[in-house]
């Protein structure tokens, strides 16, 4: 159960342990500001969050998870290097399963550490894989650096590159959106649009929340688009070809090395990787046998910038991931209000680490 007393106990265990890495134990309000939620995650935060209303703070969100909160404590500190624990219930709205709990207990471990992230990176991989040990989980990984360094690469304009980067976490409107900008067929309604004279002339009243100059704004912007050349298809079967790795870290190494002779923005993520998998190793990780998969991370909280994994009951398909964790420079940079400092974490439900124990 969630919040059974055999789960805090195993909460307890955990935090334990991350704190015998030399992690500060650290707690987070539940009542978080709803207004930074939705200022980094915009209004879907709303689907999956609980949010209430206090008449000195205004709107408030029960805590979705720990990474923000631990992320605006860290900064305020201005503490480096530095490593943290803790454990506490989070809440998230539950849409399509009735089965799954709304709200459950998370244990953390979080390192903010410049000096070396790709040792980074492996520590937090193996101090969560530690905390499992001896349980029936298999481990995949990703790295969201490698597909954004492939977007930032591509040649077409910043218009374009920032939408698919938007976008990123939306993989449906991320290959729709592609698949546009490499010449692919426009709505007929988008199209007569486009080349209307006069936009707006059977428009009607003006409704809902934008302002006839922003939509105007839009327009123009669509305008301009529609006279960009395509994205060469070239340039798409990579994208593609990143997406769709899905073997041994091993052999991911090996073919991102092929794509990068093609595509030249990936290199330096792919040797960050590289150091990575380099660090695992040294950590005592089968690197050999661990996965990778190009699109892994890619439906999760869109603060992932960096390196992703999970870990997953290998009898229980049917269960959520029993912990999940990655790098996450860019939130810092964001919640810093510019000052950036690499970070990146883990979690573990303990719920479902005894549920498949």
């Amino acid at each position: 159960m969630p919040n059974s007393p055999e789960t805090r106990a195993e909460a307890r265990r955990l935090r334990d342990l991350f704190a015998a890495q030399g992690a500060q134990v650290i707690e987070a309000d539940v009542l978080q500001s709803a207004e930074t939620l939705l200022d980094l995650y915009g209004e879907d935060i709303r689907a999956r969050a609980y949010l209430t209303s206090d008449p000195l703070r205004g709107e408030m969100v029960l805590r979705p998870d720990f990474t923000v909160p631990v992320v605006q404590m860290h900064m305020e500190s201005h503490a480096d290097p530095a490593r943290y624990a803790y454990a506490g219930k989070v809440f998230r709205k539950q849409e399509n399963d009735e089965t799954r709990a709304n709200e459950y207990m998370q244990v953390g471990y979080e390192v903010f550490d410049g000096q070396n992230p790709a040792a980074a990176d492996a520590e937090v991989f193996a101090v969560i894989a530690e905390g499992l040990s001896g349980l029936p989980v298999r481990a995949a990984t990703g790295d969201i650096g490698i597909l954004t360094a492939a977007v930032r690469g591509l040649q077409t304009t910043d218009a374009r590159k920032a939408a698919l980067l938007r976008h990123i976490w939306r993989p449906h409107r991320f290959k729709t959106l592609l698949k546009r900008y490499a010449g692919g067929k426009v709505p007929a309604t988008r199209t007569a649009l486009l080349a209307a004279d006069d936009p707006f002339a059977n428009a009607g009243s003006d409704i809902g929340l934008r302002s006839r100059a922003e939509v105007e704004a839009r327009i123009a912007a669509l305008r301009d688009d529609a006279q960009q050349p395509p994205i060469s298809s070239d340039e798409v079967m990579l994208i593609d070809a990143i997406l769709e790795l899905r073997e041994t870290t091993p052999n991911v190494l090996s073919h991102l090395r092929d794509i990068a002779v093609d595509m030249p923005a990936i290199s330096d993520a792919v040797a960050r990787m590289e150091a990575r998998v380099n660090a695992l190793d040294a950590r005592g990780v089968d690197v050999d046998n661990l996965e990778f998969e190009g699109s892994y991370g890619r439906t999760s909280l869109e603060y992932y910038d960096g390196f992703v994994f999970g870990f997953y009951a290998t009898k229980r398909p049917d269960l959520p991931p029993v912990a999940t964790g990655g790098r996450y420079d860019a939130l810092t940079a964001r919640l810093g209000e510019g000052r950036a400092v690499p970070a990146v974490g883990g979690v573990i439900r303990p719920d479902l680490a005894l549920g498949v124990a």
